[in-house]
């Protein structure tokens, strides 16, 4: 129990290096920034389901972006031949490839060398050196060009950080605070917008190509009729007209300069002016010195905004384009124009957004259900270790004040599962200090003084809360890996949870009981509870029940299959895709006229929950047959629907899941689960031994299946937070698992000679006290979040408590018959075994 002085330096200045980095999040703003101003300390950043904004994830067109440079590679081909005048007729684009047909072998010598030029070296990754973007090879007379994988990765790469600054700039025009803007994966961008409830004009904003180009319109074509060669029938842009637009660019986007928003004059309607580059004005003056009289069209992403008729001569490289603006239009396409066309086009795969109401709520919510949840832990400490439970408390708010301080230094984002992940957090940190709390008074029974029960008591404790918190963190840390969005915020917060309970368990708590000891000079440490003496441990015989209790639970896991199967789980949005809206009145809202405004559109099955006293409606949509485009659509249908049925309405909440991330998440939510058992299987293996490992999986499977009956029974959303529910209590019932068998491990060592069976019921009843408290404790924990919580980690909080009992109940009665049943069958097999290599054994 000594610890160096050093030591006891160091904890203390971790604890109030830790409390005044958690300072900033809970003072007042003004307050807050008189802080900030002195110590550099920041506040937790708070995710978007908090303070309300927009998410946006954008995938680049890949196939897009490969049919442009394959264009581009065409063009240079032909130039190639042009220039060495070699036909360029037989050049043409076949798959993913461009092919070209020279019969004479004496042309084909002169021009390999001009097109193995096009193949310009790339950088490849983790290889070193340097890769062709093009591969040129020879079959008789036909060269082919085919663009390389690294030259797609790298001309992938370039195209999104082209992309990012691009959005950049964009945003920024718009006026849009504190962005967030970054590349995930090799092919997409995440934009976070804080406080920008609807992103529709960000979404055309962000979904634009923005390729601009100017033609000339072919007057003797019909648009009823196919057009001629080197024209294209194009639409209007605002008046539904068609166009017949010259194929051939008369000047580039490219050459624009500036683009700003002004007003005509003459109509007093908002139009869009903009100016060339030197190149381009003197384009400009040539076309329009030549063609006077002719309209001239303004081609945006292959839509005509206007074809005014050239009047007369335009020298001074200016222009506007005038089409019936709002200004909110005119203000988006003069950002679009600013900021240059994005080189390939951007998909939006995934839209959530969060107005700032129901931020604020979820604030509220969770910070009363936070309380609540501590405060009845507080309690159960006091009730059940009386003047020491004081003392865990103490190590409860010091952990809740680290684990808010490091959030804050690591810039983590805080979500509504976070904030769950936090309440969890402190529910499970107790387990450390009922098992220590536990062995001191068994080290007390045993007739140990005060120091010595107090040293033994926390060395025993020690190894198996390492066991209990690594297993729950292997899982919690593949659910950061393979999770998103906010599951990983929840993630991040019961790793640091875990981390940190092991510090505040292990040496502060230590340390306060140690020191109490000592000033008090006490010869014995007693640890009644608040009603006085603790009962002896019970002499409950749970393997004599082992065959009714393995039946019970057997047919609960069935029951919980066939439920899984009929009526089947209740997914959410997360893993089938499609749209959900939430939209809230001042008034009732009448469902009925709701729901025909909505079965109207035929986008399918629709669904309507309502809740908040009938004056908020969930709003879910199936996933709309087509991409993520049409998903987009169908949500502003969807809205425009709402908003007609409902006057006044306003949709604090709207998620746009589309079936590329559908699945995505489906596979990684599943294969998170997967992994964790395997990494839980491969740890106990390597801690205890191998019937263990193989029975601990054993009653996790049970238990999860009876879990997953759960969801299935009550109809509560099997979505991503349920999938971080799922990860949770595999974790906590390992935990669980870990404490029983450690238990047995011990009493092995020390009772060679017992029966197995009554040893299982001898570490059974020893820990019964311990696995019955902290269930009690995390349910607690949870239970104000499952009332009040929302329902965004409702999904989360009711399915934990179920988890909880479950697991509690299987490490009691379903553990331990399990593992003698393999312990027996293992010792009959080396038994037959030895008897069959014994010499003079008949065959058998």
């Amino acid at each position: 129990m000594h610890t160096s002085r050093w030591a006891v330096l160091a904890y203390v200045a971790i604890i109030i290096f830790g409390c005044l980095a958690a300072v900033p999040s809970v003072l007042p703003q003004g307050m807050r920034e008189q802080f900030t101003s002195i110590l550099p300390f920041k506040p937790v950043t708070l995710g978007l389901d908090l303070r309300g904004g927009s998410h946006l994830v954008l995938e680049v067109d890949g196939a897009g972006l490969q049919k442009a440079r394959l264009n581009t590679l065409l063009d240079d081909t032909r130039r190639v031949l042009r220039g060495e005048r070699v036909s360029a007729s037989s050049a043409r684009i076949s798959g993913n490839a461009v092919t070209v047909s020279i019969a004479d072998a004496a042309d084909r010598e002169k021009v390999l060398p001009k097109l193995q030029e096009l193949a310009t070296p790339v950088s490849t990754i983790g290889f070193g050196g340097a890769a062709p973007e093009v591969e040129v090879t020879t079959n008789a007379d036909v060269v082919t060009l085919a663009i390389t994988e690294a030259g797609l990765a790298d001309r992938m790469t370039k195209a999104v950080e082209q992309s990012l600054e691009i959005i950049r700039n964009r945003v920024d025009q718009v006026g849009v605070a504190e962005p967030l803007i970054q590349r995930i994966g090799s092919n997409r961008i995440l934009v976070q917008l804080p406080g920008l409830q609807d992103p529709t004009r960000l979404r055309e904003l962000l979904g634009s190509t923005a390729q601009m180009s100017f033609h000339m319109l072919d007057q003797t074509a019909d648009v009823t009729q196919p057009p001629p060669r080197g024209v294209d029938i194009l639409p209007g842009a605002n008046d539904g007209n068609k166009y017949p637009v010259e194929s051939r660019v008369a000047i580039s986007g490219e050459r624009l300069d500036d683009a700003k928003v002004g007003f005509d004059q003459r109509t007093n309607q908002p139009v869009v002016d903009f100016t060339f580059d030197s190149l381009g004005a003197r384009q400009f003056a040539e076309i329009t010195r030549e063609n006077v009289g002719r309209p001239f069209a303004i081609v945006l992403d292959g839509k005509v905004l206007t074809a005014p008729v050239i009047n007369e001569p335009i020298l001074g490289g200016r222009g506007q384009i005038s089409g019936h603006f709002t200004a909110q239009e005119a203000t988006v396409l003069s950002a679009l124009l600013r900021s240059g066309a994005l080189p390939a086009p951007l998909t939006i795969i995934e839209e959530r957004s969060v107005g700032p109401n129901l931020g604020s709520d979820s604030i509220r919510m969770g910070l009363y259900t936070g309380l609540a949840g501590f405060a009845l832990v507080v309690v159960l400490m006091v009730v059940l270790y009386g003047a020491w439970g004081m003392i865990a408390n103490v190590g409860l708010v010091l952990h809740t004040a680290l684990t808010i301080g490091v959030l804050g230094m690591i810039g983590s984002t805080l979500t509504l599962p976070g904030i769950a992940g936090i309440i969890l957090g402190i529910g499970m940190a107790v387990d450390a200090n009922i098992l220590i709390n536990a062995r001191i008074r068994e080290e007390t029974e045993g007739g140990a003084g005060a120091m010595k029960a107090l040293d033994v008591g926390f060395n025993k404790a020690y190894a198996t809360i390492l066991d209990s918190n690594v297993t729950t963190l292997s899982g919690t840390i593949l659910l950061f890996w393979l999770g998103s969005g906010p599951v990983r915020g929840f993630a991040v917060t019961m790793m640091l949870g875990i981390v940190i309970s092991m510090f505040t368990s292990i040496t502060v708590v230590r340390l306060l009981m140690r020191e109490v000891v000592v000033r008090r000079k006490m010869k014995k440490l007693e640890i009644p509870s608040l009603f006085g003496g603790v009962p002896h441990l019970p002499t409950i015989s749970f393997m004599k029940r082992r065959f009714q209790a393995i039946g019970f639970s057997a047919f609960l896991s069935i029951s919980s299959v066939v439920l899984f199967f009929t009526p089947g789980l209740n997914y959410g949005i997360d893993f089938v895709g499609g749209i959900q809206v939430e939209a809230v009145s001042k008034d009732k809202i009448d469902l009925a006229t709701l729901r025909h405004g909505l079965e109207a559109l035929n986008l399918g099955e629709v669904a309507l929950q309502d809740f908040g006293n009938g004056q908020s409606v969930l709003i879910r949509v199936q996933r709309q047959p087509g991409g993520e485009q049409e998903q987009t659509a169908a949500l502003n249908r969807v809205k425009d629907a709402v908003t007609t049925a409902v006057p006044g309405a306003t949709l604090e909440r709207t998620e746009v899941v589309g079936p590329t991330v559908s699945g995505e998440l489906q596979r990684s939510g599943f294969l998170a689960v997967g992994l964790a058992m395997v990494a839980i299987l491969l740890y106990i293996w390597f801690r205890f031994e191998w019937h263990f490992a193989v029975g601990a999986i054993a009653v996790l499977l049970l238990d999860i299946t009876k879990t997953v009956g759960f969801f299935a029974l009550t109809g509560v959303d099997f979505n991503l937070t349920a999938i971080a529910a799922l990860l949770t209590m595999i974790g906590y019932s390992v935990n669980d698992k870990v404490v029983v068998y450690d238990r047995m491990r011990e009493n092995l060592r020390k009772y060679k000679s017992m029966p197995f069976s009554d040893l299982i019921d001898m570490s059974i009843n020893q820990v019964i006290a311990r696995c019955i408290f902290t269930s009690m404790a995390t349910a607690l924990s949870l239970v104000p979040m499952a009332i009040w919580g929302g329902e965004t980690v409702r999904s989360f909080a009711w399915p934990m408590i179920f988890g909880v009992i479950v697991a509690t109940t299987s490490s009691i009665y379903i553990g331990g018959p399990i593992l003698l049943f393999l312990s027996r069958w293992w010792k009959d097999r080396e038994a037959s075994r030895t008897t069959a290599q014994q010499p003079g054994t008949p065959a058998a």
